[in-house]
């Protein structure tokens, strides 16, 4: 089994690297680390960093060397972030040392999720029914956004030739993420979100198009249920059953109900193009949530284009953990790798035995792999829980 940790490069600068080789191999009982190779912004508590306590990294940026030819046509160029270019290339010391420690190395790389990159190509995100942009996401529709993702994809794998690589957001996103300062007045419901989170941008309704689907009906019935959200006093539920009535809640309008079902394929032909350009030796996986199918990803198609998913099982007690394994088993097929993720975060995990009750289910024979998240954000002691929770 597959046992591993989410970690930041910064992590391993301000730690040092064989503490945090120790940390994750002898005190967690681990033997993989999964780097975050491409991220996004943020503010972390840094509990256990000698150097700092809170860190913003840089929006958009990569943790590796980039391959200069790779990206020379491309319109949208990555950029190297400060700690690497100033700090090293953690990524290479750990692929170096890999042998000798025992410890696999898995990129940990976040696809279309960047908002640096959506501000300065804004014609490349999504876009609402209004044509409003989401800047912190790129369109997985648009050209230059997937030509973006193959490169980082077949960079960091045939340079550094990881055993997997783990891929975030090659996909739509929620209308709600985290942004700095949301706001909400309304009071937005489950399926307003949902809503405001279609996209209707060029590239999305040109492809639909060329498959056949009417986009621009969608977009006109999309964008009056918008505008009728927003005139309520109050928040009232237009459709009461979702999330859990799935795209079925829209049956009785056809011409939505077609563009929904199409917008799994501009993100299972990325992740099939990613499989294809990745190293052959690198596993490929998609990261992914129980109801992932809001952001397009429809694990069955995703399983048939890629080596696996890893479900993320946060906030989940042990009997949903066990439903969502056997969902994703059937969904993936016998054959391809499926992982469980769990976040170490108090109060959602309040303690070991807590940990260890959710844990169990993913301890099953036909699960191949664990992720825990996250080695620099949580305080060193919840690594021994980790520990007792993992396979003897």
């Amino acid at each position: 089994m597959q046992l591993s940790m989410w970690t930041y490069p910064w992590d391993v600068q301000d730690l040092g690297l064989e503490a945090v080789e120790r940390d994750l191999v002898e005190r967690a009982g681990l033997n993989m680390i999964s780097l975050a190779t491409s991220y996004h912004a943020g503010r972390f508590l840094q509990p256990r960093s000698p150097r700092r306590k809170a860190f913003f990294p840089e929006d958009g940026t990569i943790y590796f060397k980039p391959t200069a030819a790779r990206w020379a046509d491309l319109l949208i160029q990555p950029k190297v972030a400060d700690v690497i270019t100033e700090g090293g290339d953690v990524l290479a010391e750990l692929i170096q040392r890999r042998e000798a420690r025992g410890l696999q190395v898995s990129c940990w790389t976040v696809c279309l999720h960047n908002t640096r990159l959506g501000m300065l190509y804004p014609q490349a995100v999504t876009r609402n029914a209004f044509g409003d942009p989401n800047y912190y996401n790129l369109c997985p529709s648009h050209p230059d956004a997937r030509a973006y993702v193959r490169a980082l994809v077949a960079d960091v794998t045939h340079t550094y030739k990881p055993d997997r690589i783990e891929l975030e957001s090659p996909s739509f996103m929620g209308f709600a993420h985290e942004y700095h300062h949301e706001k909400d007045g309304v009071g937005l419901t489950p399926e307003d979100d949902f809503l405001l989170s279609l996209c209707f941008c060029p590239s999305c309704l040109a492809r639909a198009a060329a498959a056949g689907i009417e986009g621009q009906a969608a977009r006109k019935l999309v964008k009056q249920w918008i505008a009728e959200a927003c005139e309520r006093a109050v928040p009232e539920r237009r459709f009461p059953e979702f999330p859990a009535s799935g795209l079925d809640t829209f049956l009785p309008w056809p011409q939505l109900h077609a563009y929904l079902l199409w917008r799994f394929e501009p993100v299972t032909s990325l992740v099939a193009e990613l499989r294809e350009v990745a190293d052959p030796g690198t596993n490929v996986l998609i990261i992914d949530l129980k109801d992932g199918w809001l952001g397009g990803c429809d694990l069955a198609a995703l399983g048939k284009v890629c080596d696996g998913a890893i479900l993320c099982a946060y906030d989940m007690q042990a009997g949903d953990v066990t439903g969502l394994m056997a969902a994703g088993r059937t969904a993936l097929g016998a054959e391809k790798f499926l992982g469980a993720g769990y976040r170490l975060f108090y109060p959602e995990m309040a303690g070991p035995e807590i940990l260890a009750g959710k844990v169990k289910p993913a301890l099953a024979p036909d699960v191949d792999g664990i992720n825990f998240y996250n080695y620099g954000l949580v305080p060193a002691a919840r690594l021994d829980w980790v520990r007792a929770a993992r396979p003897v």
